[in-house]
């Protein structure tokens, strides 16, 4: 679940709402209606920098699909999008991110296809787009990974690559008829204590995965276009009603 969603909030919006202290402007990227895993995204992280005595809040632009440290190969990272909230404290893959790597993942919303009886018996999948009933940002919680290239050199400008997952949860009673599961946001007032990078107890830290409740998210259909990363665009997140065609 969750392999598409849209972001195209502008990065000085992002700073003022999550209270970034460090964005580089350099640091750009495109509005996306239609992120896929590999692309990159926007995310709020906090990590010590130089000169300074605690963590600062960062505004990244990392790409969707985790590499673990340990791994061979960068390839894992179009399987690894998501982590599970039940077992990300002790999956080898993400238990390392889960202690002190975790970020959150501002987006407009999510992509979800729900599988419906199609022509001749077959089944077909409905996309529907996710968001926040108030129209607020929606603040998925996520983790973060460096992955070291050893087929180059260290001062390599791809001698790291920096990747994160969404953490998802069980989808709430009204979601679940579209998929069983969901990406799990957090309100606001777990941002801070989700982003600590010295917050290490397992317990506190899966006390803060928390499913929504119901209500707070809304499913609207939206056109099959977005099936195709070709396409990207403000119009695929636009309701989007289905006509019956009869062939004579």
């Amino acid at each position: 679940m969750c392999g598409r969603f849209a972001a195209s909030s502008r990065p000085e919006d992002l700073v003022d709402l999550f209270g970034v202290e460090f964005w580089d402007p350099g640091e750009t990227l495109d509005p996306n209606w239609n992120v896929a895993p590999t692309n990159s995204a926007f995310v709020v992280l906090e990590r010590l920098a130089k000169h300074e005595p605690r963590a600062v809040r960062q505004l990244r632009a990392l790409r969707w699909g985790l590499v673990p440290q340990w791994s061979g190969s960068a390839e894992t990272a179009v399987k690894m999008i998501n982590a599970r909230a039940d077992t990300v404290h002790e999956k080898p893959a993400y238990r390392q991110a889960f202690a002190s790597r975790r970020c959150i993942l501002p987006v407009d919303g999510y992509y979800e296809w729900q599988r419906v009886p199609g022509a001749r018996g077959k089944a077909r999948k409905r996309p529907f787009f996710v968001s926040r009933a108030d129209g607020a940002p929606l603040a998925l919680a996520g983790l973060y990974e460096f992955w070291r290239d050893r087929t180059v050199p260290a001062d390599h400008p791809r001698a790291w690559l920096v990747t994160f997952a969404v953490v998802t949860t069980e989808a709430e009673e009204l979601l679940a008829p579209i998929h069983e599961r969901m990406p799990l946001f957090l309100d606001a007032g777990s941002w801070d204590a989700w982003l600590d990078p010295g917050a290490d107890d397992p317990e506190e830290l899966r006390g803060l995965l928390i499913p929504p409740p119901p209500g707070a998210l809304l499913a609207t259909p939206v056109s099959p276009a977005v099936g195709s990363i070709r396409n990207n665009g403000p119009e695929l997140v636009e309701p989007y009603t289905e006509v019956e065609t009869t062939l004579f």
